[in-house]
């Protein structure tokens, strides 16, 4: 049985102008120490759909019009708000994007490890001090204990993200959703953080859902890959098997957008032409069908569902999957590990 259940999610944000449709009916399982990436491009539901799981969309705008989230035999969507929160960062716990807003600038950093350490594990003021030293050391952070004093504005972009890592697996949490956890970061921290992330999975056994817009970032920790567009599934295969045979054209572009570093590429990046769905206006058909050179009239008048490919677990959502012939030569992109990106 699955940790983690989600059938037909669908969101809603209604405003006095326009109801936007942002996610509609997304369903995945997620295992216990399984890593699965979800990747996409800004707008198109990744971020929205982990808020509602855990509770904490925007109000009053959006709103959860469908669905269940099954997690250990419940459903997260019709707990009450006391209940929820003793599972959100418990047992369920996010790393969001931006660690400068996420952390509160007037309190320390001691302050709120602990604060956390002493509310969901019950720890006096001395334990939950000694437990935080310990997290911010396991994170990478040096002087562990001198800094427990410092505020978020005294570290630099990737010592926050490290300190909200720690603040996230502070209470050794089933499943751990990281939201953009290397943006605006540079290459060498994005490789740090990515490896702190995988040695927490493999240590404690968690599962990790790492969203992102970056297929470097899930080609380097993700055994699993699911492709988002417009608010719904688009196709979804073990990682290594998404990026040697994309079925979906919008994964192929975004694939061949990719900059590559590889001497023997010499095929120019190929953006995608159009622009995304407007997702205040319903429609029929695949999200897609607009952008995509391999479209049909049933592309435009009838949603295609995901499907399982030839090869097993490789699901598609496409009337029209990609050819064969038409496969770039893309291996998986590596991402090196911290020493490695340290030279």
């Amino acid at each position: 049985m699955s940790l983690l259940s989600v059938r037909d999610l669908e969101v809603k944000f209604v405003t006095r102008r326009a109801t936007v449709h942002a996610v509609s009916g997304i369903s995945f399982d997620l295992d216990a120490g399984e890593t699965l990436g979800i990747v996409g491009e800004s707008g198109c539901g990744k971020s929205v759909s982990s808020l509602a799981m855990l509770g904490i969309l925007p109000k009053p705008a959006g709103r959860v019009t469908g669905g269940e989230v099954i997690f250990e035999d419940q459903d997260l969507l019709k707990l009450p708000d006391w209940q929820l929160r003793s599972i959100r960062g418990q047992d369920v716990a996010m790393i969001f994007q931006d660690p400068m807003t996420s952390l509160n600038p007037v309190l320390t950093i001691g302050r709120q490890l602990t604060e956390s350490l002493r509310k969901h594990l019950d720890m006096d003021r001395k334990d939950a001090e000694e437990e935080a030293i310990r997290l911010l050391y396991r994170v990478g952070i040096p002087s562990a204990k001198d800094r427990l004093s410092d505020y978020p504005h005294q570290f630099s972009g990737g010592m926050r993200q490290r300190v909200m890592i720690a603040m996230a697996i502070s209470c050794k949490p089933k499943i751990l959703i990281a939201d953009e956890p290397t943006t605006a970061l540079d290459v060498t921290i994005q490789a740090q953080i990515l490896e702190v992330l995988k040695q927490l999975v493999a240590e404690e056994n968690m599962a990790l859902i790492l969203i992102t817009h970056d297929l470097g970032v899930v080609a380097g920790v993700c055994g699993r890959t699911i492709v988002m567009y417009a608010g719904r599934f688009v196709e979804a295969a073990s990682t290594k098997e998404l990026f040697a045979r994309p079925r979906h054209p919008y994964t192929l572009g975004l694939l061949k957008s990719v900059p590559r570093l590889d001497a023997a590429r010499k095929d120019k990046l190929e953006p995608i032409d159009g622009v995304p769905r407007d997702l205040t206006k319903l429609f029929e058909g695949c999200a897609f069908a607009p952008r995509c050179a391999y479209a049909t009239e049933e592309s435009r008048e009838r949603r295609p569902e995901l499907v399982e490919t030839d090869a097993p677990g490789h699901f598609v959502a496409c009337w029209n999957p990609v050819p064969d012939a038409d496969l770039p030569r893309i291996e998986t992109i590596p991402v090196p590990t911290a020493r490695e990106a340290a030279g």
